[in-house]
Formats: structure tokens, C-alpha cells, sequence
């Protein structure tokens, strides 16, 4: 799937899936509970608190691309530096997103034909990381700053797309969609540990469709 469309994808579907402190050997059944429940994109974050091995994601990331093909689009969250652009990109890796915005993770990203999507919280980041080439911009943190937030920022700045991460559910999805988000980024609101821990993938499968029909 071409760099291009996995953006429309994105775009399309609204939704991407944020696998935060998710264990490798289960990143395989929480993508199928995803696909279960309607849900396509996945993000798979970098741990750098040391827990989880970067390669072992990693190798888990790329065992879920060759087994899912095109029935997914799986990106690497959390990242920090051109080197991990390089390494995800190396996992199959078709987005990479991060907290904040850095020019040489944008140049890296895009110069390897993926779609990036750093942080930002105020205008001049989010001009800036635009100027610098990313395809979305993700405003971080939506849910602390606030729907009304976003509402101001796309005043003046209409023609950036912006996703809304960091305190999204299903509870306030069509809230920040209405004001003005193009798509969404959903952690633990989604992506349930304690039911991951337990085997409970249903749970998530009913978590996704939830976010799935208050999006729609």
C-alpha cells in the first residue's frame, strides 16, 4: 500500500488504533480484535521506558504486515529520532508518528515515502511541522487542551490537517470531529491492557466498534 493511500486511508477511516505498552506476542490477536470491530489502522508504539525490546515490537509489527497485507495499515508511534524512522521503515512500518515534531524525523520519514505525522499543541509547531512536509499533524494533547481549542486553531489554520491524540473516546469522538479534526488517534480508551492481560480480546472488539459507530 503506497504512502499516498495509506493517508487517504487515514483520512477515510478516522480512526487510527494507539497499541501503547502492548507486549509483542500480543500484537497479533489485538490486531485481529481491531479488524473485528472495524478498526484498520494501528499504531504500535516505540517503549523507551526499557519494558518492551524496540526489536521485538518490531519483529512483531513486521510478522503482522506479511500475515495481514493490505487489510491493515500499521505505523510506529513514539518516535524519537531518524534512526527509528529508518529501523520501523525496515519493519514494514507505513506511518510514523511522534509527540512531538522534529525536523529530521519529518525529512526521514517522508524521504523513505511514509506518511508522517508528528506532535504539536500551538500554531507556529503546527505551521512549522507542516512547512516541513508531514501529511497530518497530530494535536497532542487534545483532551487535556480541549475541543475548543482545536475549534480556534482551525480558524486561521483551515488547510493543515490535524489528527486530535491524547484523551479520545468514544464518549467525545463526534466532539472533536466536529471541531474540526480530521481524523482521531484512540489509546487506552480503545486499547485496554487489563483485558489484553486476561485474553478478553472481545472486549476490544466491542471497544472498537463503539468508537467505530460514534465516528460514523
Amino acid at each position: 500500500m503506497a504512502g499516498n493511500t495509506v493517508l487517504e486511508r487515514i483520512k477515510r477511516e478516522r480512526i487510527v488504533a494507539i497499541a501503547r505498552g502492548v507486549q509483542p506476542e500480543d500484537m497479533a490477536a489485538l490486531a485481529d480484535a481491531l479488524l473485528a470491530g472495524g478498526i484498520g489502522c494501528i499504531e504500535f508504539t516505540m517503549d523507551h521506558s526499557g519494558r518492551i525490546a524496540p526489536g521485538d515490537m518490531l519483529n512483531a509489527l513486521a510478522a503482522i504486515r506479511q500475515a495481514k497485507g493490505d487489510a491493515v495499515a500499521v505505523g510506529v508511534g513514539t518516535v524519537l529520532t531518524p534512526q527509528q524512522v529508518r529501523m520501523s521503515a525496515d519493519a514494514g512500518a507505513q506511518f510514523v508518528l511522534s509527540p512531538d515534531f522534529s525536523p529530521e524525523v519529518v525529512e526521514q520519514t517522508k524521504s523513505l515515502g511514509l506518511v508522517s505525522i508528528p506532535g504539536a499543541m500551538t500554531p507556529s509547531e503546527i505551521v512549522q511541522a507542516s512547512g516541513c512536509g508531514a501529511d497530518i499533524v497530530k494535536l497532542f494533547p487534545a483532551g487535556s487542551l480541549g475541543s475548543n481549542y482545536l475549534r480556534s486553531i482551525r480558524g486561521p489554520l483551515p488547510h493543515i490537517p490535524l489528527s486530535a491524540v491524547g484523551g479520545i473516546s468514544a464518549g467525545n469522538a463526534a466532539e472533536f470531529l466536529a471541531a474540526g479534526a480530521d481524523c482521531l488517534g484512540v489509546g487506552g480508551r480503545l486499547v485496554d491492557l487489563k483485558a489484553i492481560a486476561v485474553g478478553d480480546f472481545a472486549a476490544i472488539t466491542a471497544a472498537a466498534r463503539e468508537l467505530v459507530e460514534a465516528v460514523s
